[in-house]
């Protein structure tokens, strides 16, 4: 049987090729400043929420560090173990947060309101929401499943940051401090959803 040649680099492909690596770099900037502010939020807060939604933030930096070295390869063996590298991020982070929020409900801590938290969120969901449309779209063009699977990711970074802000917006206006783990409840539940998706759809 005859090798099927590689897909050649016209013009067009690298203009995309290009354009996927600063929507990546985009995304790690983001995330590495939020990681800080969501840090500090978390602490003073003692929001569960926030917390989970920065360590969200921190495996939105591994994914994009992940597409980014599939990017640089542009090869097809390179896309299993990218995959592999999302999912096993995700579950990890399912099971972090799932523990943490069982702790949060066993001793009844009540989170206080964080306006640094609800500021940040709100930026983020419409930040990852453009970020996310612009991987997915580059991702169909370039016929390339890690920036369309790393797109989701972001996308469901955008909706996470949407449940957050819920949640932390009820804890502020009505004292719902349960509100805030709920949140993180959800992400627990989109975690497992992603890490399920990425093994499922390893090429």
């Amino acid at each position: 049987m005859t090798t099927p040649l590689p897909r050649p680099w016209t013009k067009d492909r690298v203009l995309l090729l290009r354009r996927g690596l600063r929507l990546e770099y985009a995304t790690l900037g983001w995330n590495v400043v939020g990681l800080g502010v969501l840090a500090a939020a978390a602490i003073q807060a003692g929001s569960p929420a926030l917390a989970g939604f920065g360590l969200d933030s921190l495996i939105e930096i591994f994914a994009s560090i992940v597409v980014v070295w599939q990017l640089k390869g542009a090869h097809k063996e390179r896309e299993a173990p990218a995959m592999r590298l999302i999912g096993t991020a995700f579950a990890v982070l399912g099971a972090y947060l799932l523990t943490q929020v069982a702790v949060v409900f066993a001793t009844g801590v009540h989170p206080a309101t964080s306006s640094p938290g609800i500021a940040w969120t709100a930026l983020t969901f419409g930040v990852m929401l453009a970020l996310a449309w612009g991987k997915i779209h580059t991702g169909h063009l370039m016929g390339n499943p890690v920036l369309r699977a790393e797109g989701k990711v972001t996308l469901v970074d955008a909706y996470l940051a949407g449940a957050v802000l819920a949640g932390l917006a009820l804890n502020a206006l009505f004292s719902w401090w349960w509100a805030d783990p709920l949140a993180g409840a959800v992400i627990v539940y989109y975690a497992i959803r992603e890490a399920r998706h990425a093994f499922n759809h390893t090429p």
